[in-house]
């Protein structure tokens, strides 16, 4: 009897747990790979190049973190889609679809539900700057090099380049061993873009701040801090890194860009962030 009803059972039966059981894991967010940065002072921002928003160099100090050691990939992105978490990213051409790839067209608010999804955040500009700079205030990643094509993806022709798939460049990681902080895309930060942020290191960032900074700037006839673009009228959000299509020069770690948080851009993309938690010594003999 037992055998009988055992050979009843459809073959299709078989066939489809381990298919569900896969599809489970599809839907389920990765494993995290991420680094730690330790806390203790940066340098932050840069005097002698770059452009007015990016000054002036200070040190700050902040708490400990971890960060992505690379870009999230299209692969992982398409995870959180599965899982009903995510909604799809900008409709692409073939020459980004490749799994392995950062997934850019993405907005900061699709940045900031993946993170969510994976119980981390999007990095701060502080956080972002001191992952790609170190304690030593260095003007790349790497160091003082200036950028080839062995160290980072930049350069490209916006109309038949793309990124290079995630961790294409181990060869030059930042200081805490975080990969591709220089080009390949221009990552999503938690901050609203302030041109005056670095002026007040001390004092959080806020959609209110930064408008405050942005109407000063136009009292005083400025049409664009950081270039010619006319200076926005909404609260901002900065991207950092630079892309697959920026110039080398752009691609130094106290570059501030700069962008309306719904844009979805072939150029951009993110990494996740995650506070650690503070650990506090037990009292004495307890």
């Amino acid at each position: 009897m037992w055998r009988r009803s055992v050979r009843s059972i459809p073959l299709a039966l078989f066939v489809l747990a381990p298919l569900l059981s896969a599809q489970d894991r599809r839907a389920s967010p990765p494993r995290p790979d991420r680094v730690r940065v330790a806390e203790g002072p940066f340098v932050m921002g840069e005097d002698t190049r770059g452009e007015p928003d990016e000054r002036p160099r200070h040190t700050r100090t902040i708490p400990a973190f971890d960060i992505d050691r690379t870009e999230v990939s299209r692969d992982n992105y398409e995870r959180c889609i599965a899982a009903g978490r995510c909604t799809s990213p900008r409709p692409l051409d073939a020459r980004f679809r490749d799994s392995r790839q950062p997934i850019v067209g993405v907005s900061w608010f699709q940045a900031t539900a993946y993170c969510a999804w994976v119980g981390a955040r999007l990095p701060t500009e502080a956080e972002w700057e001191k992952a790609a700079r170190g304690s030593d205030g260095r003007t790349y990643p790497w160091g003082e090099t200036n950028p080839t094509l062995r160290m980072a993806t930049f350069g490209h022709d916006e109309h038949v380049g793309h990124p290079d798939p995630v961790g294409s460049h181990p060869g030059s990681p930042s200081p805490v061993g975080a990969l591709d902080l220089a080009g390949n895309v221009w990552e999503w930060v938690a901050d609203p873009y302030d041109p005056y942020a670095y002026r007040e290191p001390g004092v959080a960032p806020t959609c209110e701040r930064a408008l405050a900074s942005l109407d000063d700037l136009r009292t005083h006839r400025v049409r664009g801090f950081t270039g010619s673009n006319p200076l926005p009228s909404t609260c901002e959000r900065v991207l950092r890194g630079g892309g697959w299509n920026y110039g080398g020069a752009g691609l130094r770690s106290s570059n501030r860009v700069h962008h309306a948080p719904s844009y979805r851009l072939v150029m951009s993309g993110f990494r996740c962030a995650a506070s650690v938690p503070v650990v506090t010594a037990a009292a004495p003999g307890l």
